[in-house]
């Protein structure tokens, strides 16, 4: 019997074969994937270590091969471990798309992968797995994660990615209060994703997201000359960025009002660029730093009355 970490144990009843538990194997104890095995039962969610006996058999998920689901193999034989030889070699990075939003907010929150998985109850080598290689992790994983990382499984999983956020209930008691200019300024900091509101050349108002910067208490954007950004040059534009949590009915807003003037200090210009944490996302030619500094900065935030 040999494993590899996500795969499922099945323990079956020896008189009717019908399955009488099975988990998710979170941890090996040998590099060859043989017995014993960390076990995650499904139906208390419980980690044990398990010597499988004659009654328990091995579903292999199919590392690495795409449009594979957990449990769709056979049970432990020569031909189930030939489809589990095929994997990857292990840390051989193949991360699936769950990976890859594991792998970015445990880095956002600055979290080392041995501290994630202690706040998620789980081996630090399975989190490895999850971030390295397609994988399909139970529903309480996604959960335990999620919880861990201050997200939420649905936004781990990617569901309603293209779905603008806030479709869920309001709260039932929610309140809405002004925030102070100092958590406008620690919320707009450092970089994200941005809305700048500007008027286009011929009069037309517009409303466009910018990948942006906060540099000295300045909002700074690359953009292309030509683009509905750069024609905020020179005049007063409003910028916004938000935060929306789907699972709590809660977030926030803030505002900043301000000139916007183009950057041409050939040394501000390469700082800016050195500092800037990401490339923007439109792609292109957007070598133009635009900068606000805003002379007004207001925000809102959405929670529950007894907080």
């Amino acid at each position: 019997m040999r494993a590899h970490l996500g795969d499922q144990l099945v323990i079956e009843s020896q008189k009717t074969g019908a399955t009488r538990r099975d988990g998710e194997i979170v941890g090996l104890h040998h590099e060859d994937g043989t017995p014993p095995y960390d076990v995650r039962w499904s139906d208390t969610d419980e980690v044990t270590l398990v010597f499988p006996g004659p009654d328990a058999h091995i579903r292999h998920v199919e590392h690495g091969q795409p449009g594979t689901t957990r449990g769709s193999s056979q049970p432990d034989t020569g031909e189930a471990q030939a489809v589990s030889a095929i994997a990857p070699p292990a840390g051989t990075p193949n991360p699936g798309d769950i990976g890859r939003r594991v792998a970015v907010e445990r880095r956002r929150h600055g979290l080392s992968r041995e501290e994630t998985a202690r706040r998620a109850r789980m081996s630090p080598d399975y989190l490895a797995y999850l971030e390295e290689q397609p994988a399909d992790p139970t529903v309480a994983t996604l959960l335990r994660l999620a919880d861990a990382l201050g997200t939420t499984a649905t936004a781990l999983r990617g569901a309603g990615v293209d779905l603008p956020p806030g479709q869920g209930h309001a709260l039932l008691h929610p309140q809405l209060r002004d925030l102070s200019p100092e958590e406008c300024r620690h919320l707009l900091s450092t970089h994200g994703v941005g809305r700048i509101a500007a008027s286009t050349p011929d009069g037309r108002p517009a409303v466009v997201p910018v990948n942006y910067e906060v540099v000295d208490d300045a909002i700074a954007f690359r953009t292309a000359p030509d683009s509905v950004p750069a024609a905020a040059v020179g005049t007063e534009v409003a910028f916004e960025v938000d935060h929306v949590d789907e699972a709590m009915s809660q977030g926030w807003s803030v505002l900043a009002v301000g000139p916007a003037s183009v950057v041409t200090e050939p040394d501000a210009v390469r700082g800016l660029t050195q500092r800037a944490h990401t490339t923007p996302w439109a792609g292109g030619e957007r070598d133009m730093w635009v900068s606000i500094r805003p002379t007004s900065l207001t925000g809102r935030r959405i929670t529950p009355a007894d907080q």
